[in-house]
């Protein structure tokens, strides 16, 4: 919550608190004064009107306080691009939100290319990323640090093409005369985005590799894992048959008595 919702938070409560105190008094000195004996007063008549006084004073020092804080300047609204980091930060935090963002920014980057030269590249590129994180989580060991030195190259990729399609973008604007060498520079980054996209996908071929080889059992033959699922497989069968031999003959037995 940033300060501006504070203030006026507490704002309320200052005002809800002396409203609630201020009719609570009243109550109270109402009650004192018609339930006041004319011989005297009474202990009980001295708790109502000390109830009462408290009461007012209570009320009394909560306008006070609101008078107070309702002069005190507020404070300024927040920038709306802190505001989404914020709300960006919060909805990360659960797995389904993180999903959906990222999601959000692929589109938004996905549309800023729409008709650029790039454009089938960069969806390579997004499916290669894709590829790439469902592996990372295998990718133990040496892997570790081919994952990280594949998120800076993704980056630089990615900002890489935003910069070729800006460059596209501006072409319809360019003088004729500077038109030749920016057109050049453009192909050639277009050209560098397109190899880079390549050695990428062949980084994660390469993932894919090394996590089907590090998935193969160290000695021959099949895997642990799948040898003792298949011994598994056979005590069950084992105690199901063994289950059912002794529920047959029973069933045999009270047929022949019945004939």
């Amino acid at each position: 919550m940033d300060e501006r919702s504070k203030y006026f938070r507490r704002l309320r409560r200052l005002r809800n608190s002396a409203r609630r105190w201020s009719v609570l008094g009243g109550g109270l000195a109402a009650a004192t004064a018609v339930l006041t004996p004319y011989a005297g007063i009474g202990v009980a008549d001295a708790i109502w009107a000390g109830a009462a006084g408290g009461s007012v004073a209570l009320a009394w020092w909560r306008w006070s306080d609101h008078r107070e804080l309702a002069a005190t300047p507020a404070p300024p609204p927040p920038d709306p691009a802190l505001a989404g980091h914020r709300l960006a930060a919060a909805i990360e935090r659960f797995p389904a939100g993180r999903t959906v963002l990222h999601e959000v920014r692929r589109q938004k980057n996905r549309y800023a290319l729409r008709g650029s030269a790039i454009t089938q590249a960069w969806d390579r590129l997004d499916r290669a990323s894709s590829t790439l994180s469902g592996l990372a989580g295998r990718l133990t060991g040496p892997g570790e640090g081919a994952v990280l030195e594949a998120a800076v190259s993704e980056q630089w990729l990615r900002d890489l093409g935003q910069r070729v399609a800006s460059v596209e973008r501006a072409l319809p604007l360019t003088p004729p005369d500077q038109r030749p060498a920016i057109e050049e520079s453009h192909a050639s980054l277009a050209k560098q985005f397109t190899e880079g996209v390549d050695a990428y996908e062949r980084m994660v071929a390469a993932a894919a590799a090394y996590v089907a080889e590090d998935g193969h059992p160290v000695t021959e033959g099949s895997h642990p894992a799948f040898s003792s699922l298949i011994d598994a497989t056979d005590r069950l069968r084992g105690l199901a048959e063994g289950l059912s031999e002794l529920k047959r003959p029973s069933s045999f037995g009270n047929a022949g008595t019945s004939t």
